[in-house]
Formats: C-alpha cells, sequence, structure tokens
C-alpha cells in the first residue's frame, strides 16, 4: 500500500494494484467496472459504492414487472 492510501483509506486510487484488487473483490465488481465508476464520479470510496449500487439496483416498477401476476378477491 502506497503512503497516499494510508493517508486516504476512503479514497481509490487506480494506480495502486493491490489496493484496486481489494476494491474489486470487497464491491464484487470487475476491474473496468471499477475504472467506470471512478471515472463517472471520482475517487471517493463511498461515492464509487454508491454509483455502483445504483447502476445495479431495480426500481420498484421494475420489480412489479417482474413479479408474477395474482388476481385480487372480489
Amino acid at each position: 500500500m502506497n503512503e497516499a492510501s494510508r493517508d486516504k483509506p476512503d479514497r481509490i486510487d487506480l494506480n495502486d494494484k493491490a489496493r484496486c484488487e481489494q476494491w474489486v473483490r470487497k464491491l464484487n465488481i470487475t476491474h473496468e467496472q471499477l475504472r467506470e465508476a471512478v471515472g463517472a464520479v471520482g475517487d471517493n470510496a463511498s461515492d464509487v459504492e454508491m454509483h455502483l449500487k445504483g447502476s445495479r439496483a431495480t426500481t420498484n416498477d421494475e420489480k412489479v414487472e417482474k413479479a408474477p401476476r395474482q388476481e385480487r378477491p372480489s
């Protein structure tokens, strides 16, 4: 881990291969997804995580559309 990474553990340094590997495992994403997310929202780890969750999240409308249809009682 380089000194900058130790000073700012909430930052994602794309030049630090070991830390990137840890982030990829922690967030369950690919290296490409990590690079895209950092490019989109910056190197703040919380922002990156929220960006990734938002890009993978489904809306309630999508969940309702996929749910099996049930007849309503009369």
